[in-house]
């Protein structure tokens, strides 16, 4: 059966393409992460939006975790559903209510990584990820 008219996947090019993209998708964020990092250690008056009434300082420590800290897990692939959790709270947050009154222009990039961390989440890491090597390791001791 040829593989582009198939509805079935093929696990091997499936765990493959998510390496590939959880990557890509990793490293794209840390681009955004990086910057709110330096802005939130650089000492200066933070300006951020406030979602949470938390106080833009921690709202701002809140997204470097996601954007930064969970980018660094979902390209290792360690505590992948967890980290794109944050991500996906993240991306849904900046995109509904940050730029939820912008043109959609503003909010395609949030809401289109909100896409993809939602693939993630519901396919899980892949075979080449640290949590299948813990998930292997864990099975082998019973």
């Amino acid at each position: 059966m040829n593989y582009f008219t198939s509805t079935k996947s093929n696990p091997v090019i499936t765990d493959f393409f998510l390496l590939v993209v959880r990557i890509f998708i990793g490293f794209a964020m840390l681009s955004h992460g990086f910057p709110k990092l330096q802005q939130l250690i650089s000492g200066e008056e933070i300006q951020f939006f406030d979602f949470l009434s938390l106080g833009p300082k921690i709202t701002l420590a809140l997204v470097v975790f996601a954007e930064f800290v969970c980018s660094i897990f979902l390209i290792l692939g360690l505590f992948t559903r967890i980290a794109v959790f944050f991500l996906i709270v993240t991306m849904a947050v900046a995109g509904l209510f940050v730029h939820g009154a912008d043109p959609f222009s503003k909010r395609e990039a949030s809401l289109l990584y909100l896409s993809v961390y939602l693939l993630i989440i519901s396919l899980g890491p892949g075979k080449f990820s640290v949590d299948q090597m813990i998930s292997k390791r864990r099975e082998s001791r019973w």
